[in-house]
């Protein structure tokens, strides 16, 4: 069975890798989405003590780098030695919980006299995507195609890559604008993120869907739902830096 996705944590790779180096009994859809509620109700509370922190006047930043940099250290052992996943996702959903509880938390404070209610808008927005691409997906109105597959792929690196250029240049001293300011220029960046971002949660389900076909190994269940995390931090991420452009211009 041939397939890819545009998440480097769910590649056919490791599935494979997987299946010929485990005994194990087999993963299943139902096992990975209660799973991925496991992890993501870690997260949740870690992001709820981290806010709390903020309200009681603690300098949070340290949670946003520490969340940042232990939950990239978590993502690359668990990418290299899946095996490690039900250990370290849960210990992911932790730290993904700590950075995005601060970066949420800090939008929020900003933004609280000219935007709202930013942050619980993008929560909102973003469970209304999720819902939806898996509505799309499991009613089959999308199919996962080769060509759809390769689309989003290609969309998805070419993200990443200019994501990777613009912090470089950002090192010397060197800013894209549109990255973080209202212009209708970065509005529609922003869309255009968003909308691969969601499409690439259709990949994700495709993914799971076929791993348990193929048989892949019970540990697998905790490194989909860890890959699933990804994706919607990922969304959740692009929407509040949209709305923040939107904020921006009132």
């Amino acid at each position: 069975m041939e397939f890819k996705s545009s998440n480097p944590t769910l590649s056919e790779k490791i599935f494979n890798r997987s299946i010929e180096a485990s005994n194990e009994g087999a993963m299943t859809v139902r096992g990975v989405m209660n799973k991925f509620g496991f992890i993501f109700l870690m997260m949740m509370a870690s992001a709820a003590y981290t806010w709390h922190a903020f309200e009681q006047g603690q300098n949070v930043s340290g949670y946003l780098w520490g969340g940042a940099i232990g939950g990239l250290v978590v993502a690359i052992i668990m990418s290299f030695k899946p095996t490690t996943s039900p250990y370290l996702a849960p210990l992911y959903g932790l730290l993904e919980g700590l950075f995005v509880g601060a970066l949420s938390v800090t939008i929020n404070f900003a933004f609280k006299d000219s935007y709202p209610g930013i942050v619980m808008q993008a929560v909102v927005l973003t469970f209304g995507a999720a819902i939806g691409m898996f509505l799309l997906y499991n009613f089959r109105i999308i199919k996962v195609t080769e060509r759809f597959r390769s689309v989003v792929f290609t969309a998805t690196a070419g993200i990443a890559i200019f994501y990777l250029i613009a912090m470089v240049l950002g090192m010397f001293g060197i800013n894209i604008g549109f990255l973080h300011e209202g212009s209708w220029l970065g509005i529609g960046f922003s869309l255009v993120v968003i909308v691969v971002a969601a499409l690439n949660l259709i990949m994700d389900f495709d993914m799971i869907e076929r791993g348990a076909e193929m048989g892949a190994p019970k540990h697998m269940e905790w490194f989909c739902a860890f890959g699933l995390l990804v994706t919607i931090v990922w969304l959740y991420i692009e929407i509040l830096r949209l709305l923040s452009k939107l904020g921006s211009r009132n």
